[in-house]
């Protein structure tokens, strides 16, 4: 399995909306070839943290994902949203091959 994380710190005040953006996705990815799921978190201790975990069945799927016209359409929907403090979020982003069930 491989799982990518993407973690932003969202302003005070945003972070509700940025949930309920989340709740509402267009939901491409789940019907690509090897996508296992796709969970929002949200930091307990730090709330203004979020961090987006996808899990993949294989590296190469995830890498197909990201390269196909479904990854660049939702990211140009993210492009162009109204709020521009929220569109400039960069996310650190993490990859990570599960070694141990």
């Amino acid at each position: 399995m491989y799982i990518v994380h993407s973690t932003v710190n969202i302003p005070e005040g945003k972070v509700d909306e940025v949930i309920g953006i989340y709740q509402k996705r267009s939901r491409l990815v789940d019907e690509y070839e090897g996508f296992i799921s796709f969970h929002l978190l949200q930091n307990e201790q730090t709330p203004s943290e979020l961090t987006v975990q996808i899990c993949w069945d294989t590296k190469e799927n995830y890498i197909k994902y990201i390269t196909s016209d479904a990854y660049k359409k939702v990211h140009e929907l993210e492009k162009n949203y109204p709020d521009q403090e929220l569109a400039s979020i960069r996310p650190s982003v993490g990859r990570y091959k599960v070694v141990a069930e």
